[in-house]
């Protein structure tokens, strides 16, 4: 019989792999893939300012227990953005040729 935390991992899984086959159709179309991520990211805002705000525990030892599973398991989640330097590094690479 499939306990919680097993049929949790399995939705979870299930989850990632239809974001990932999105992705993947996506592939090629950089507006797509912006649209992508765009939504990771509100859910992530969303999750994190409703669910996560809510469960917080109200009292120090609970929170600073808490803060250490945070840390044994990998730290606060963090969604980076692309940097505009790195964008820029696909523009005009120096040596090319440009029509002018």
């Amino acid at each position: 019989m499939a306990t919680a935390e097993t049929d949790w991992s399995q939705r979870f899984a299930k989850w990632q792999a239809e974001a990932q086959l999105l992705a993947a159709e996506a592939e090629g179309n950089p507006i797509a893939l912006l649209a992508v991520l765009r939504e990771m990211e509100g859910v992530h805002r969303r999750l994190q300012e409703g669910a996560l705000r809510n469960s917080l525990p109200a009292d120090r030892r609970r929170l600073f227990a808490l803060l250490q599973a945070i840390e044994q398991s990998g730290g606060w989640p963090y969604i980076p953005r692309l940097q505009i330097k790195t964008l820029l590094e696909h523009l005009n690479p120096e040596g090319s040729d440009s029509a002018g």
